[in-house]
């Protein structure tokens, strides 16, 4: 139950050539398609020396102050007991706010980050995916056909794989970026060789004279600019699997020279030959070396696609501990690395979003201008929710938190609002993507809340219950019963329908209460809290962080400490199963009950989410109105 969230005493070398395959997939084939998308995009750029050399020193700039100093300085600071990740940055917040309105505008922006982090991680397979493919239309315009059919292919294979998980073939994800990276680097090298001029744009003199001499272009090219930051986000997220030094060394030490070397070749290409802009990226290549780049480039962008997928599948069980979404079935894929799991409803309901992206789109020009606005708009939410933690976690003033976050908030929304304008030619997918989850997840907190309110305003308190029983006015029968129960203090629901319709009770009673704390892991020794009460009734506490695995028999086990056995085998466990019932004039809207009833009806069962043996299991049905 409880695991070290960054692995201890490893060497960080290995670490950061793992991370290389998970962490920066993304960032990682940004060149694929963002130079392309700020001079042929929704918003073109004319390609002159002098533009050329202001989008480079943008570039450049935009990572050295976003990814470098933000977000692998700065940002990475802010973790959750190692964890990263809007949610874990949420669940940080949370504690030191006061009061139910800041505790809610805290919520609503994590759901909001949540939300278009999902869109994200439709867009990301599908961008880059498609725009590795598309170099095969540059080897040879016959190809052109093939590009969608090849890249919907790719697609499918990837996520029709993630059932067996990432742990055998995860060993080579890193060496291979690190091929990809080091093809990257020499591209863009020999290419800046050619036009060492190009060298000049390092200075912020260049992109300020672009910005100063074309405000409204230059502002419209920062909505293709944010495309070399895509996948800033992941290196937060994925902090947790291997630890902030190693993500720091593989970013400075490799990531980042490759990225800049390369983005740099492509403009000496345009420099050279601004007609390259048809595909920058791939005529940074001499002719002979088209094929094996497609092939590579192919195979950078499924590792990019696989660091999204698993993100999501990793959200989602976060969203499901935190109370935001109803339970999945979460398969795990590995034995040994317990972040590595398997969610089938996610997987499958992203592939079809994905391929949908791709035959409604059809290029990585049109998803260009949809990419941008999810991106952002997390960007954003992460800035706001690190000033709560900043001002009231850390301790800093209102000065200094003040103007360290109003710095990197300006850049934020200056990207954001780059990428706004381009709502009509794609950015309002990530929105309606983003509204849905956000209607779903919202709902089923709301819906959860209601439900917990109507079931405490029947219930019966549990100690004064256990005094009146009578020895010889009930029945107790052999054996040990568990009642999973959500308060602890209340007469679980089944066992009141359990005493009415059998007129029994077993001779020893556990009321086993689930709480999820806002921590990633909880420490070994805090798991379980176990406490006797009159007539062999016993109380018992079980705690989970956001990343735990939930496991009822294991904490079980654990009671045996506290000189309560368990017998799992010999236990019966009572469930209660409630059949929810719409109201007219209730607190939420008729149409959000409805769709909380239907995801009620079709959530997980608590069986199979807590590992408890189907055969042991008694549900015991109730009907509430909502």
């Amino acid at each position: 139950m409880s695991h070290q969230a960054v692995p201890q005493n490893k060497p960080v070398a290995p670490l950061a050539l793992a991370a290389l395959g998970i962490v920066y997939g993304d960032i990682g084939t940004s060149p694929l398609y963002a130079i392309k998308e700020v001079f042929a995009g929704v918003h073109p750029v004319p390609v002159t020396p002098d533009n050329v050399l202001g989008i480079l020193s943008l570039v450049f700039w935009s990572l050295v102050v976003v990814v470098s100093i933000k977000y692998v300085a700065f940002i990475m600071r802010a973790d959750n007991r190692g964890e990263g990740g809007i949610m874990a940055l949420m669940a940080l917040a949370l504690r030191k706010a006061e009061g139910q309105r800041s505790r809610a505008a805290i919520m609503l922006a994590g759901i909001v980050g949540a939300a278009l982090f999902y869109g994200d991680g439709v867009i990301t397979p599908a961008i880059s995916v498609l725009s590795a493919v598309e170099g095969l239309d540059v080897a040879t315009p016959a190809l052109k056909a093939y590009v969608i059919p090849v890249t919907i292919g790719v697609l499918v294979a990837l996520f029709a794989f993630q059932r067996k998980g990432t742990a055998g073939i995860g060993a080579l994800f890193g060496p291979v970026m690190c091929v990809w990276f080091g093809a990257l680097a020499l591209l863009g090298i020999v290419n800046i060789l050619a036009e060492p001029a190009v060298i000049k744009a390092v200075s912020p003199l260049y992109g300020a004279a672009f910005l100063s001499s074309n405000p409204w272009l230059g502002f419209l090219a920062l909505g293709g600019v944010v495309l070399a930051l895509t996948g800033a986000e992941a290196l937060y997220a994925d902090m947790g699997h291997f630890g902030r030094k190693p993500i720091q060394l593989a970013w400075f030490g490799m990531v980042l020279p490759a990225l800049m070397l390369n983005y740099f070749g492509q403009g000496a290409l345009l420099l050279h030959s601004p007609a390259a802009i048809q595909n920058p990226f791939y005529l940074l290549a001499p002719n002979w070396a088209l094929y094996p780049l497609v092939a590579l480039a192919t195979v950078a962008t499924v590792i990019a696609s696989q660091a999204v997928i698993s993100g999501a599948f990793s959200i989602t069980r976060q969203a499901i501990q935190l109370g935001y979404s109803p339970r999945m079935e979460v398969q795990q894929t590995s034995e040994k690395e317990i972040g590595q799991i398997y969610l089938p409803g996610i997987n499958w309901a992203l592939l079809l979003s994905v391929i949908a992206l791709v035959l409604g789109f059809r290029s990585s020009t049109n998803l260009g201008a949809a990419y941008g606005i999810a991106v952002t708009g997390t960007m954003v939410i992460t800035t706001i929710l690190a000033f709560i933690v900043v001002r009231h976690l850390w301790g800093w003033g209102w000065l200094r938190s003040g103007l360290l976050i109003a710095f990197f908030l300006t850049i934020d929304i200056a990207f954001f609002a780059a990428n706004a304008i381009k709502i009509e030619d794609g950015g309002w997918f990530p929105l309606i993507f983003g509204l849905g989850v956000f209607t779903l997840m919202s709902t089923w907190k709301r819906g959860r809340k209601l439900l917990r309110a109507r079931m405490e305003s029947e219930a019966i308190s549990l100690e004064p219950f256990i005094r009146g029983l009578d020895a010889d006015s009930v029945t107790r029968v052999p054996r040990t019963a568990v009642f999973l129960s959500g308060d602890p203090d209340a007469v679980p629901h089944a066992l009141l329908h359990n005493l009415k319709h059998n007129m029994v009770l077993h001779e020893r009673i556990a009321i086993v209460t689930v709480l999820m704390e806002d921590v990633p892991h909880v420490a070994d020794g805090d798991e379980v809290e176990v406490q006797a009460l009159p007539n062999n009734f016993y109380r018992i506490l079980v705690r989970y962080g956001f990343k735990d695995d939930p496991d009822i028999p294991r904490a079980l086990e654990l009671c045996a400490q506290f000189g309560v056995a368990f017998d799992v085998m010999s236990t019966s466990f009572f469930l209660g199963r409630e059949t929810l019932i719409p109201k007219l004039g209730s607190e939420m809207p008729l149409w959000r009950e409805k769709l909380f009833i239907a995801m009620f009806r079709n959530a997980g069962s608590a069986a199979s989410f807590f590992k408890i043996p189907p055969n042991r299991v008694v549900e015991m049905g109730t009907q509430v109105v909502l």
